[in-house]
């Protein structure tokens, strides 16, 4: 039994850590508004995997991962705000460039970050496919389902917000070279090329 919890928080830890649109969310609000905005941004997208997670426990999340036609729409949707985020990042680096030693780009509202790494997660039908895939298969024998599922997820979301969490400290611990223009536009490249390669990727399945 003690074997079947550890595996199921190692899989969940995995899931965790690996690298993707939630770290590049993340990484944007963090090169744009500092340690606070790259924490709004984690606990927007720890909220998200409550939402998918909520859904699961009822059998919701089931119905649309089984939904052909919605769970296209949702991932085209999702798809496509992944490429808004890039794009804009991607223009935010190309007018700091002109900008040069100009005045500071503005620091985005305290609600634009949370509500980014939400929708980010809110957008991703993948995550209902992982917890009503395979989330049900950590559950260890004998345990009650529902209030097992709801523990999976609860856990899952403790993970995001220590690795993101501290993902967004060490991020913003650099700031002094990270407020470089030159690093700033650099980084901005990157992380805005790789949210518009993540929605890309999505949109491209979704056809």
């Amino acid at each position: 039994m003690i074997g079947v919890v550890v595996t199921a928080f190692a899989v969940l830890g995995l899931l965790t850590v690996i690298p993707g649109p939630d770290m590049a969310v993340v990484t944007r609000a963090g090169l744009c508004g500092g340690r606070g905005a790259a924490l709004r941004a984690t606990f927007g997208v720890v909220a998200g995997l409550m939402v998918w997670g909520a859904l699961t426990v009822v059998g919701l999340g089931a119905v649309l991962a089984a939904s052909a036609e919605a769970y296209t729409v949702v991932k085209v949707v999702g798809g496509l705000y992944l490429v808004y985020l890039g794009l804009s990042t991607l223009w935010r680096s190309r007018s700091r460039k002109r900008a040069a030693a100009a005045a500071p780009a503005p620091v985005p509202s305290p609600g634009s970050s949370w509500r980014a790494g939400f929708l980010t997660n809110l957008l991703n039908p993948k995550i209902a496919v992982f917890y009503t895939g395979l989330l049900p298969q950590l559950v260890p024998p004998g345990w009650p389902t529902a209030p097992t599922l709801a523990l999976l997820v609860l856990v899952h979301g403790l993970l995001g917000i220590v690795w993101l969490g501290a993902y967004s400290l060490l991020l913003t611990r650099a700031r002094t070279t990270l407020e470089k223009p030159s690093v700033r536009r650099v980084l901005d490249r990157i992380t805005g090329t790789v949210l518009f390669g993540f929605g890309a990727v999505v949109v491209a399945e979704a056809r």
